[in-house]
Formats: structure tokens, C-alpha cells, sequence
């Protein structure tokens, strides 16, 4: 996710109805969900529940449907029992062999469709996750089939008489070179006419979505003195008011989503349906990132519920009463995510299952418990060091030290024998100066205070008289 805050700040610096005929009883089927909101289910910590204890949970909160980050059979023999409607993703890594050959479509459609289905409510299969987020000559192999793959797919699931089951992509916001204001939106050169127009033909052609991880969050988070904060928070009186279209906007996703509309307007598909496929707010991060809090999560998860569980539906200013499909991120906060702070605490609930805030799925619920006011609604000022976190083994932090003190020879140069930080002669000691002394060199090159999970942020200062430990200073 943080990958995308320098294009969002570009976004900020930058700072007609539409209705859908819908012929078959599938795609009705389709479209009728789309005020059901759902949950994204992410595995990586080695703390959460297992699959079982994890479905009763989000049946629990009453989503409609659970999107998964694979096809794992155990998650989805389960969900055979329930009436979660159920989104499955192809790897990245399969999709040039899929692209290229129709027997490894089918035979991903035979392991990980067939079996399950219809017993599981599987509705929608996303091919990749965020392809165009990447670009080495490998990535962009993948950008090639990544339609190729998709039709492969829906080939596969026709030949089987299976007509329900919709196949996308879901994007991030970068895959924009222009997003603000709105009615400017339009995709990067690199993709525009070799990708995104053969995906919305795809698109267009199957009555598939749109899908798209959108984060207002992140440019709101690049300037969060400039740019009002109620306004990512679906909280505020004031508006926007697009000088190229006229229309008004009294929110940050409407605004992004649209940019994206008009994007796919410009290459000849306005009426590609939405979905968000990722959208959120932090519950914690780190020092440094502001706003990132459980009350602003709860605001912003509860208000967006609030929006697209309306009825009639709201749709955007462009696509005023135009339902958009949504799922939430995440169930469970995450914690083998890398990464800054935030990346691991983007969950409704703890590792162990019970709630970070109440929140209602249905969107009918307008009453909740008091929340704390956060203190980190403002950019921190001070000094952050980095240093070994409390337990930590001693032949991670060994390895983590080595890495550390390996990219530069001045990083460690005072841990060395009789230099000024060499005692205490701990591993502890040595990897929070490396730790604290790497992240204040080379965090303006996106390093991050995380070493695998051996490090935290602290704004005591962990070194003494004679050792000055290097910091962040804001």
C-alpha cells in the first residue's frame, strides 16, 4: 500500500448519472450484490485464527462477501458452509503460464474452481494482485498476458457452463498519471494503450468491474497539514467543486474514483462498472505516521459503510446512483507484513479476534461507543530512533546487524573496538545503533525502521554521554 503515497502526492500537489442495463439473471445477480459490503481476508501473521475460528468471524460481522488472497481449498471448502459470497485471486507469478496456454488455465480452474463451486458462493476470480504496481522487464512479461490470462480464464469457466463467476484485476491508484482534478484522470503512457485498453474491452465485453485499491489515506497522509482531514473521513461541510466538469465533491474517494472514470472515458470505456477491491484506514503505524489511529479507522470504515450501503445507492458525482461493489481491509491486523507500522494495523480486529473498534456492516447502525482522541492527528516533531525490539533472538539480530552495518562503512563506524559506541559489547546494543544509525542514513531511500520485525521506533533516547546514537529529526 505505501507504495502508492508518492504517485497519491502527486494527486494533491496537482491539489452525470450513469445507468446500467443489465440483460442476463446473472448479471442481475451481480449487480444486486453490490450493496452487500465485504471483507478482505489476509493471512500473513503467524498469531491469527485458523480458517474455521476466521469464517465464524466474519460471519460474525455480518459482511456478504470475503475476498482471499489465493485459492486455498481448506478456506474454501469451509465457505461451502455459509453464505459469504466468495472472491479467489491467481497469483502473479501464474500468470504468464496461464497467459500463454490454455490447458494451464483449465487446469487452474479444475484445482481451484470446480471442486468448490457451486457449494461455494465463488463470484468473482482476480487474476494478479496490482501487476501494474511493478516494472522490471520480468513484471511487465506479466503485463502482457495479464488479459490474455483473463480470457483464458472465462474461456475455461464457459466451457463449463459456468457463467456467473466474473473475472478482473485489481489496480492501484498509480496505474493514473493523473488523477487530480478529477476530470484530468488518465492512465500512465507505459500502459494506457498496450494494457488498460485491452482490459477495458475485456472488461466491457464480459460485464466484469473495474477493480480498484484506493486508499484516501495516503494522499491525505502526504500533507496532512494542508489537506483537511474530515474530508478523507467523509466527515467534513466543505466541498470541491472540479473546474473542468462542475461537479462537487464532499469526499477524497469520490474524488479518486472518479479521476479513474474519466481515465477509462478517455479511452472509449465510460461505462466499465466500479469496484473497490482494497480500501481503508490504519488503526496504528509508526511515529512518524500521522493519522494513523483507531478513531480515524473506525470514522472512515463506518462512513464509507454508511455511503455505500445507502439506498438508493449514492454512486460518485460522475456515476451518481451507480452501485460499487466494496471490500473492506482487512479482517485481522497483520503482523509479518513488511514494511512501515502501518502495514501490519489496517485490521477490524486483533490477532486473537476481538473487535479494534465496533463497526456495523449492514450500515444501520448509527450510535457507537466513545473512541480516545488520538494525539498523532498532527505531524510528530522531534527525534525517532530505531532500535532492537524487546526478546529479540540473538541470531536474528546478528544477521540483521550484519546487513545493517554491510550497505555503507560509515553506518557502524563507532561500534568498532575502542570507538565510542563498541561498549556495551551486547548484540542488542550493537543492533539498535546499526538499526538507528542505517534507518538515519537512508531513510529519504524509502527505508523503513522494520528489520524483519526486529526493530521499533522510539522517541527515547536510547543512547548515553559518550554513544550519541544517529536519529530522525523532524
Amino acid at each position: 500500500m505505501s507504495r502508492f503515497a508518492l504517485f497519491l502526492f502527486t494527486l494533491l500537489v496537482l491539489s452525470s448519472s450513469c445507468c446500467y442495463a443489465i440483460g442476463s439473471q446473472s448479471n442481475r445477480t451481480v449487480l444486486a450484490l453490490a450493496s452487500r459490503i465485504g471483507i478482505n481476508y489476509g493471512k500473513l501473521g503467524n498469531n491469527l485464527p485458523s480458517p474455521y475460528q476466521s469464517i465464524n468471524l466474519i460471519k460474525s460481522l455480518k459482511a456478504g462477501h470475503v475476498k482471499l488472497y489465493d485459492a486455498d481449498p481448506e478456506t474454501l471448502k469451509l465457505l461451502s458452509k455459509t453464505n459469504l459470497y466468495v472472491t479467489i485471486m491467481v497469483p502473479n507469478d501464474q500468470i504468464i503460464s496461464i497467459g500463454a496456454d490454455q490447458a494451464t488455465a483449465d487446469n487452474w480452474v479444475a484445482t481451484n474452481v470446480l471442486p468448490f463451486y457451486p457449494q461455494t458462493r465463488i463470484r468473482f476470480v482476480l487474476v494478479g494482485n496490482e501487476i501494474l504496481s511493478y516494472s522490471s522487464d520480468q513484471d511487465k512479461q506479466i503485463w502482457a498476458n495479464l488479459v490474455p490470462a483473463m480470457r483464458k480464464v472465462v474461456n475455461s469457466l464457459r466451457v463449463r457452463g459456468i457463467h456467473n463467476i466474473k473475472v478482473g484485476t485489481p489496480l492501484a491508484m498509480d496505474a493514473l498519471r493523473s488523477s487530480f482534478p478529477p476530470s484530468s484522470g488518465a492512465f500512465r503512457e507505459d500502459i494506457a494503450v498496450p494494457v488498460m485498453l485491452p482490459l477495458l474491452k475485456f472488461l466491457n465485453g464480459t460485464n466484469s468491474f473495474f477493480f480498484l485499491d484506493v486508499y484516501p489515506y495516503f494522499p491525505w497522509s502526504t500533507d496532512p497539514v494542508n489537506n483537511h482531514l474530515d474530508y478523507a473521513l467523509f466527515e467534513s461541510n466543505s466541498t470541491y467543486i472540479d473546474p473542468q466538469t462542475g461537479l462537487v465533491y464532499t469526499n477524497l474517494l469520490d474524488q479518486m474514483l472518479d479521476s479513474v472514470i474519466f481515465a477509462m472515458t478517455k479511452l472509449g470505456y465510460p461505462d466499465v462498472r466500479l469496484a473497490i477491491s482494497e480500501t481503508g484506514w490504519p488503526n496504528a503505524g509508526d511515529i512518524l505516521e500521522t493519522g494513523a489511529n483507531i478513531l480515524n479507522a473506525a470514522t472512515y470504515n463506518r462512513n464509507l459503510i454508511k455511503k455505500l450501503t445507502a439506498n438508493p445507492p449514492l454512486g460518485t458525482p460522475a456515476r451518481r446512483g451507480a452501485p460499487i461493489p466494496t471490500f473492506l481491509f482487512s479482517l485481522f491486523n497483520e503482523n509479518q507484513k513488511p514494511g512501515s507500522g502501518t502495514e501490519r494495523h489496517w485490521g477490524i480486529l486483533n490477532h486473537d479476534g476481538t473487535p479494534i473498534y465496533e463497526i456495523d456492516f449492514s450500515g444501520t447502525i448509527s450510535s457507537f461507543d466513545k473512541l480516545p482522541k488520538p494525539s498523532n492527528n498532527v505531524p510528530f516533531k522531534g527525534n525517532v530512533w530505531c532500535v532492537a525490539v524487546d526478546g529479540a533472538g540473538e541470531a536474528e539480530l546478528g544477521q540483521a546487524l550484519n546487513f545493517a552495518c554491510g550497505r555503507s562503512n560509515e553506518t557502524c563506524a563507532a561500534l568498532a573496538p575502542g570507538r565510542e559506541c563498541y561498549a556495551p559489547v551486547s548484540v542488542s546494543w550493537h543492533a539498535s545503533y546499526a538499526f538507528s544509525s542505517y534507518w538515519a542514513q537512508f531513510r529519504n531511500q524509502s527505508s523503513q525502521c522494520y528489520f524483519n520485525g526486529l526493530a521499533r521506533e522510539t522517541t527515547t533516547n536510547p543512547g548515553n554521554e559518550r554513544c550519541k546514537f544517529p536519529s530522525v529529526t523532524l
